[in-house]
């Protein structure tokens, strides 16, 4: 799956779950902070990466579940290309 159709996916996911067709402007900018915008609180982000894990059929370590990595929609998007991308090679 490319960028474009995860990041849509995840929106999709977002408005289905949280936002009920308003999560893209919940979001705003992709760089911006899901905690600090309201996109997702802490019990939203377990349900998110459980929702991924499932999706890409990917485990992600939980010591990786951090601001670092998913706290925005371009965090979540690199992580997940970069785990892809470590698992074909």
């Amino acid at each position: 799956m490319d960028r474009g159709a995860l990041r849509q996916r995840i929106i999709d996911w977002l408005d289905d779950q949280y936002h009920f067709g308003e999560a893209e402007q919940k979001i705003g900018d992709d760089d911006a902070s899901f905690l600090d915008r309201g996109v997702l609180d802490s019990l939203g982000f377990v349900a998110l990466i459980v929702w991924l894990e499932d999706l890409l059929h990917l485990a992600i370590d939980r010591r990786n579940i951090s601001r670092e990595n998913f706290d925005s929609m371009n965090k979540i998007l690199d992580y997940v290309e970069r785990r892809l991308a470590g698992e074909r090679s």
